[in-house]
């Protein structure tokens, strides 16, 4: 396998001593980074941009340039020295920003090193049936409605369609759902009474999200030399609710993240998302049980957990099956899709900062990567937090490259306790 590392904010732990990790990340078999989000610390502890907006970019364009916003020079120098020493390693080159053509023309004139950009969540809608993170599946912002309207679409009747389903949701049985659910596509039509209008919404969300790739990518297309496009979609399970179509992404993407986020609670992992449905499902439908509802996920979703019965059972960790089972199914769906193995990254994080999920042990860590290899992918993006832990990074360069051994006086993952304060605390 082979592994790219996201350089994590806050940038400033990378700044002063970066060759010394970069040595060992490369022993460990890195070969790529992507860097991000542009920020800079500052004493006060705000913020202020790592790159300034060119007037020349803006002016090209046609554009007035935006007011000049302070700027921390001495770390846009030594950030640019550490994208050099990447650079001379080989190592590929991606940031965590996007926006306008002039905000990224003005990115790569601070930074030619750069070999593209970075989208969080690509054209994605929300999916989560509790309001959890922002948003929630039956909600309908003023910005949706305008994009909707922009697209040509009837917003009457997509908020009918969304009026209609969320009534629906209120209003399953279980004798309902023990009959339709386990009956596949056309019984899931029934059960869940999707009409005219609410494949109108599902199909607008859809489109709502291609269109958001075609206008990234040709803004892209007007900066004066190529910029890599990359986005980080959910996961395949997710997918037919944020409208992310893996089959349509790669005409406009260079590289496609997948996102490997199964933890518990937090944001965006996929225990914790079930366990927020299957809680909704109940709340809204008292009569429901816990099982009803993991049933109405395999419905929705084709979704079946491993050893999964009762919310319990996600208290209980990953069982072996997770990872060969599920793990392994959403690989093989994003790589069958997509059809460019080269052209597939999979994100991979452990649920800890920034989704404020349940840490996953080095265990599961290494159930995720074996089960990606075994499907065929061939590399991975690790999104430390905001660096690999000692038992991380044991599993990673064992993979990827020269297996890392802790020892005095050698590369330590940052703030991981060495050998000799282990001893110091034994002497007292």
């Amino acid at each position: 396998m082979k592994c790219w590392i996201f350089v994590f904010n806050p940038l400033e732990r990378y700044l002063a001593n970066y060759r010394e990790i970069f040595d060992a990340w490369q022993d460990g078999g890195v070969t790529g980074i992507v860097v991000g989000r542009m920020f800079f610390m500052q004493d006060d502890d705000t913020t202020v941009p790592a790159f300034p907006q060119d007037p020349a970019a803006y002016k090209k364009l046609g554009l007035a340039p935006p007011a000049a916003e302070p700027r921390d020079e001495a770390k846009e120098k030594a950030l640019g020295e550490m994208l050099d020493d990447a650079k001379r390693r080989g190592w590929h080159i991606m940031v965590f920003n996007s926006g306008s053509t002039a905000h990224v023309q003005s990115l790569i004139n601070r930074y030619p090193q750069v070999d593209g950009v970075i989208i969080d969540g690509p054209g994605e809608n929300h999916y989560e049936l509790a309001r959890h993170h922002g948003g929630e599946l039956f909600e309908l912002h003023e910005y949706e409605r305008k994009d909707y309207a922009r697209l040509g679409y009837e917003v009457d009747r997509i908020e009918r369609g969304i009026a209609h389903l969320r009534e629906r949701f209120h209003q399953l049985t279980p004798d309902m759902v023990r009959y339709h659910a386990p009956g596949g596509t056309l019984a899931g039509l029934v059960l869940f009474d999707i009409d005219e209008d609410a494949l109108y919404w599902l199909r607008g969300r859809q489109h709502r999200s291609l269109v958001s790739w075609q206008e990234a990518r040709a803004t892209l297309d007007k900066v004066d030399r190529y910029v890599e496009l990359g986005g980080i979609p959910r996961i395949t399970t997710w997918s037919s609710l944020t409208g992310q179509n893996y089959q349509q992404m790669p005409p406009y993407f260079d590289y496609i993240f997948p996102k490997h986020y199964y933890w518990h609670r937090g944001f965006d992992g996929m225990y914790g998302t079930v366990q927020r449905w299957v809680h909704k499902f109940r709340e809204w439908n008292p009569s429901l049980s816990e099982e009803d509802g993991f049933l109405l996920m395999k419905s929705l979703f084709g979704l079946e957990l491993p050893g999964v019965n009762r919310l319990i059972d996600l208290e209980l960790g990953f069982p072996e099956e997770f990872f060969t089972q599920i793990v392994y199914q959403e690989t093989r769906r994003a790589l069958e899709a997509i059809k460019e193995v080269d052209k597939t990254i999979f994100w991979v994080s452990t649920g800890r900062f920034p989704h404020a999920g349940d840490p996953m042990p080095a265990r599961d860590l290494d159930g995720i990567l074996r089960a990606t290899q075994a499907a065929g992918g061939t590399r991975f993006l690790f999104h430390p937090d905001p660096d690999p832990g000692p038992g991380e990074w044991t599993i990673i360069t064992q993979m990827c490259g020269k297996p890392w051994r802790q020892s005095r006086g050698g590369y330590w993952p940052p703030d991981s306790r060495q050998p000799d304060e282990y001893l110091r605390e034994e002497s007292t």
